[in-house]
């Protein structure tokens, strides 16, 4: 077969690395849309942040159960349902005819996209020996770093350009050339998992990662004290709680928290989360400055945040030939700690601010940040074993899927606490700008503390119990 010329691992990195990206694009490239897409159903864009809420739900109730659906029917299986599932739901997307559907074509995407990652880091990492983890985490840093800077870049220009149907079209053929490679490219796997699937948990699980994410998606916007925040946390407490207890309990639970036992899985799932608050925190806030207070449009803000990830790609293979010499607690600390300093500037930026300077620092950041995926990613994994590694993975890619949501969450408290006043529908006044400004400057320093706070974590690493992964 022609699939058979090439070494298998990196078969299940192209096809995994293609599926990734689409599936990281849709979390940021549907934002800069719903101005328009609130336009052409005749409703208002707080009622179309739906599209974006329904998206997270479905993923933080799929995220958890994807270790057990990989080791039950097989991760080659699992992964081509999966994406199948999230091609199909894209198509449907495009061709919505009124809100309703787009939301409800969302929560289906929302499934196929919680089981993909997980279940594709799974294939990945079992395909490439403890040895190579390293060289396996450098191929995941493009996808996750290109793919949240490009939604914006790409999402900006098709809405203009096209119309904003093509934000959804634009996975296709992207999706499919990743469903091809993984359908003839992909070795099938025998299932490892008999136990029947562990029903109080997924019930817990379904509860309470949902309401914590609506919990923090929301409650900037609908106030942290108002009903249905308050409901969403009580329910969120009370089903996790039972969900850790639940899982320390049982022999086979459907999301196995024992893994967290282990020292460097559970340290780096702790900087992992930290550091994603503050990643995909700056994400959310820089690109709200750029366009609601300087007034640029989504795609000039976009063009602005990009050079991050052309930052990373720059420095990408120094880091992969690094980690090997210096070990992940060494170069996660020179990580995190650079780049909180270079977020420190954004302190000091205004509207009248020259946008090289706003690329430069995002580039300096981009060269910072690249020395934290690989290592971070590769030591994750480095004393969980084969068996294990679906598990693993589902319990990583939740708690990121938290992170990112307590990452806006907070970051957004932090700047509406700090702004003169709401944030109008049309251009700030003159009067105000200073005063949000302000706001944002706080946001900013926030989200410099939260990456100087994964740096202190990452000095707690030992890097014997990651030696495995040290290939020489």
């Amino acid at each position: 077969m022609f699939f058979d010329r090439f070494q298998y691992k990196w078969v299940v990195a192209t096809a995994f690395v293609l599926a990734l990206f689409i599936d990281i694009l849709d979390i940021t490239i549907v934002n800069v849309s719903l101005v328009k897409i609130a336009g052409e159903f005749d409703t208002s864009v707080g009622t179309t942040t739906w599209i974006v809420l329904g998206y997270s739900l479905s993923l933080a109730v799929w995220i958890p159960i994807s270790g057990w659906v990989g080791d039950r029917f097989g991760t080659k299986k699992t992964f081509v349902c999966a994406l199948g599932m999230f091609i199909l739901a894209s198509l449907l997307c495009s061709q919505s005819k009124n809100l309703e559907q787009l939301i409800g074509f969302r929560v289906l995407q929302g499934i196929g996209g919680g089981m993909l990652t997980p279940t594709g880091t799974t294939l990945l990492f079992r395909a490439f020996p403890p040895a190579e983890r390293a060289k396996a985490s450098g191929i995941l840093t493009i996808p996750t770093v290109l793919a949240p800077a490009s939604g914006p870049v790409i999402g900006g220009f098709l809405t203009d350009k096209v119309g904003w149907r093509w934000i959804f079209g634009v996975n296709l053929p992207v999706g499919i050339l990743a469903l091809t490679i993984a359908i003839f490219g992909l070795k099938n796997d025998k299932p490892t998992e008999r136990r029947p699937l562990d029903i109080r948990g997924f019930v817990l699980a379904a509860l309470g990662f949902p309401a914590a994410v609506f919990f923090l998606e929301r409650g900037s916007e609908d106030g942290w004290l108002s009903g249905r925040i308050l409901a969403a946390l009580a329910i969120a407490v009370v089903t996790l709680t039972g969900l850790v207890m639940w899982s320390f309990r049982t022999a086979t639970p459907m999301l196995d928290l024992k893994l967290l036992r282990e020292r460097l899985f559970r340290t780096t799932n702790a900087i992992s989360y930290v550091s994603t608050m503050a990643f995909l925190g700056i994400v959310f806030i820089l690109p709200q400055f750029l366009q609601r207070v300087a007034g640029l449009s989504a795609l000039q803000s976009g063009l602005a945040t990009f050079p991050q990830a052309i930052g990373v790609i720059v420095m990408a293979r120094f880091a992969a030939k690094a980690y090997p010499k210096l070990g992940p607690r060494k170069m996660l600390a020179f990580s995190y700690f650079g780049l909180a300093v270079a977020t420190l500037p954004f302190v000091l930026i205004t509207v009248d601010t020259n946008l090289w300077l706003i690329r430069l620092i995002m580039f300096a950041r981009g060269l910072f940040l690249a020395y934290s995926f690989i290592p971070l990613q590769a030591a994750s994994y480095a004393r969980i074993s084969v068996a294990d590694t679906a598990r693993a993975s589902a319990i990583f890619s939740t708690q990121r899927q938290l992170g990112a949501a307590t990452g806006v969450a907070l970051l957004s408290t932090v700047l509406l606490s700090n702004i003169p006043q709401e944030f109008p529908r049309g251009p700030i006044p003159a009067g105000l700008v200073n005063g949000f400004t302000s706001g944002f400057h706080w946001a900013f320093f926030a989200a410099a503390a939260l990456t100087a706070l994964a740096g202190l974590l990452s000095l707690t690493i030992r890097d014997e119990d990651a030696a495995g992964t040290m290939n020489r």
